[in-house]
């Protein structure tokens, strides 16, 4: 029987255009969202879901741009990559554009301190782009 360990939400902006955070270069990815899930009580391996959403604008001078999104189990980019994937921005678009995930990690050992930490990065090759809201990190752990 599946049994739901945790579930939790960073949720960094609730509104649409209520930040403005610029987007950092690929070689420097920025965190967006990070949750640590409770998987103390796991009787075996553990499977985890994972989504998200994310509002980003071309620069002022627009450009071919290309958003990288990136989740690790743990809180560093050299952690176990999880989820990745690049979207170029439409460059005739010069509101915000959303992006969103669904992510799945599985058969994860019970960690010894008993917390799974996932952390969200975002990356652009263009200096200029901006993170507009909204943005939400959210995970659910289950186990048997």
């Amino acid at each position: 029987m599946t049994r739901l360990l945790d579930a939790r939400t960073s949720q960094n902006a609730s509104i649409a255009n209520s930040i403005s955070i610029p987007i950092t270069i690929l070689s420097q990815p920025g965190l967006f969202g990070q949750i640590g899930l409770n998987v103390s009580g796991a009787t075996g391996p553990i499977r985890t879901q994972l989504s998200g959403t994310v509002a980003c604008q071309l620069p002022l001078l627009p450009a071919a741009t290309t958003i990288t999104l990136t989740i690790v189990r743990g809180t560093a980019l050299t952690d176990p990559v999880i989820y990745s994937s690049s979207e170029s921005l439409n460059i005739n678009l010069l509101g915000p554009q959303l992006f969103t995930f669904t992510a799945s990690d599985f058969n994860i050992p019970v960690p010894a301190s008993g917390l799974l930490v996932y952390t969200a990065f975002i990356g652009s090759n263009l200096l200029g782009t901006v993170r507009v809201g909204p943005e939400s990190f959210n995970g659910i752990a289950y186990s048997d």
